[in-house]
C-alpha cells in the first residue's frame, strides 16, 4: 500500500513536513488530529498516535493488516539459487551410476560380454554423471 492510498483513508490529514502527516486517528474518537503518519525512503510507513492507540489498533480500525504499511518486494530472480534437488540425493544419484559403470568395467575386465541393454545402461550412466557435472558447472 501506497502512503496516498492510506492517507485517503482517513479524515482530517494535513502535511507537517516532508513525508510527514497528521490525521484524526481512526481507532478512537479525535477531537483534534493524534496520528502521526510517516514516510522512510524505503516506502515504509510508520504511524505513531499520541492518544495512546497502539499501530494495530489504528490498522484494526481502518481494516488493514501490518504488511500495508511495508511496499512490496519485488522477487529478484536472477539472485536466488535454485536447487532443485538436495544435494545428498544428487550424491546418491551419482554414488548409484558410479556402480554400474564399476560393475560393467569389472565384467569387462573378466572378459565378460555386455549386453545390448547392459551396454545401453552403461551409456546411460555416462550421460548422467556428465549432466550432473554440467550442471555442477553452470553450463546451461
Amino acid at each position: 500500500m501506497t502512503v496516498e492510498v492510506l492517507l485517503d483513508r482517513l479524515e482530517r490529514v494535513r502535511q507537517t513536513g516532508p513525508a510527514r502527516w497528521i490525521a484524526k486517528c481512526p481507532s478512537h474518537p479525535d477531537r483534534r488530529p493524534s496520528l502521526s503518519i510517516r514516510e522512510l525512503d524505503d516506502r515504509r510507513i510508520l504511524l505513531h498516535d499520541f492518544g495512546g492507540c497502539s499501530v494495530q489498533e489504528i490498522l484494526g480500525a481502518l481494516n488493514l493488516k501490518f504488511d500495508a504499511l511495508f511496499p512490496p518486494r519485488p522477487i529478484d530472480y536472477a539472485k536466488r539459487e535454485r536447487r532443485p534437488f538436495p544435494a545428498a540425493d544428487v550424491l546418491q544419484a551419482l554414488a548409484d551410476e558410479a556402480l554400474v559403470v564399476a560393475v560393467a568395467a569389472g565384467n569387462l575386465a573378466q572378459g565378460v560380454t555386455l549386453t545390448d541393454a547392459d551396454r545401453k545402461r552403461l551409456m546411460t550412466a555416462a550421460d548422467r554423471v556428465e549432466a550432473a557435472r554440467s550442471l555442477a558447472n553452470g553450463d546451461r
